[in-house]
């Protein structure tokens, strides 16, 4: 696939199919995924890699909760999703990904580089993706990190869910860029 394809052509993924995905397909996208530049190249990310799907359930349950004690952090047309006992913020994908960063200058900035890499070689493998807004901010909580065991010093940044799309996902129309030349 051309990068430009991949770059077009990848979109948020919310319905897959029952199908696992391999160990060594997401072993390639977590090598995708270090190729990603950071700053004064320290690489500073962590992975982990979930694909137990009671603990992805369990997470599923604590994060809706969590978010939902956050009454004004969330968007009222997304309150109703979080306060349906069916509504799983994993969309049952197969896998997830988490992209942790240590506590330094653009860790943070580093990791969602990789989180982009990572998007598009899934989709380049004829995957699925979507970063998971809704668990990242359980996940940054002592009880978030020591579920997924989360190394000292490191942070969860990028839940990022994987799997075998149930169908194609339509293109999203693009406002145009808003550019200034300055030439």
């Amino acid at each position: 696939m051309e990068l430009m394809e991949a770059i077009f052509g990848r979109r948020a993924t919310r319905a897959f199919t029952a199908e696992p995905v391999d160990r060594p397909v997401l072993e390639r996208l977590v090598e995708a995924a270090i190729q990603a530049p950071s700053a004064i190249n320290e690489q500073p990310w962590d992975f982990t890699v979930v694909r137990n799907k009671p603990l992805l359930d369990r997470i599923s349950v604590a994060a809706k909760a969590h978010a939902l004690k956050k009454r004004d952090a969330v968007p009222s047309h997304l309150r109703q999703h979080l306060e349906d006992p069916g509504f799983h913020i994993f969309y049952q994908a197969p896998a997830l990904i988490v992209i942790s960063a240590g506590s330094r200058d653009w860790a943070v900035e580093d990791a969602a580089l990789a989180a982009e890499n990572l998007m598009l070689a899934a989709y380049a493998q004829g995957l699925g993706s979507c970063w998971i807004g809704f668990a990242q901010r359980w996940l940054e909580t002592e009880e978030g990190q020591r579920a997924i065991g989360v190394p000292e010093g490191f942070v969860p940044v990028a839940p990022i869910i994987v799997g075998h799309p149930a169908a194609p996902v339509p293109s999203v129309p693009r406002s145009p860029a808003h550019v200034r030349w300055l030439d």
